[in-house]
């Protein structure tokens, strides 16, 4: 499996920012899907923001869009979430996720399609 290293999490007030990390050492940075979700105690894990790679766009959650951005550095091999105007309803673990395949619109949103995962990051939204 190849290996997930998530970063950046912490403790900011509502209306803060924050900005992830997620390190792939791999060789497929560039191919498949990848993106990121959240979890939070009692909840289903949930897609935040992923993209297959081939396509031009990211798929936003409606709760996250317009706020949060996701972006890529190929040379570092890392894979950025921005989040902006953060509320205490963003409060959770934040995961990287990646595959090998190339995710269609009917799968993407969901974590069983994807076969690596980092550890996660915390991300507390309180004052």
């Amino acid at each position: 499996q190849v290996p997930l290293v998530e970063s950046g999490g912490g403790l900011v007030q509502p209306g803060g920012s924050l900005r992830l990390s997620c390190v792939d050492s791999g060789r497929t940075f560039t191919t498949g899907t990848m993106g990121w979700f959240r979890q939070t105690p009692g909840k289903e894990r949930e897609f935040v923001a992923v993209r297959r790679w081939s396509f031009g766009t990211t798929l936003y959650a409606d709760s996250v869009k317009g706020r949060f951005t996701m972006s890529r550095d190929n040379e570092k091999k890392t894979l950025y979430l921005q989040m902006n105007s953060l509320s205490p309803e963003d409060t959770a673990t934040y995961f990287c996720a990646a595959t090998n395949k190339g995710l269609i619109t009917s799968t993407i949103r969901f974590p069983s399609n994807y076969d690596y995962w980092g550890q996660g990051t915390q991300v507390t939204v309180s004052s």
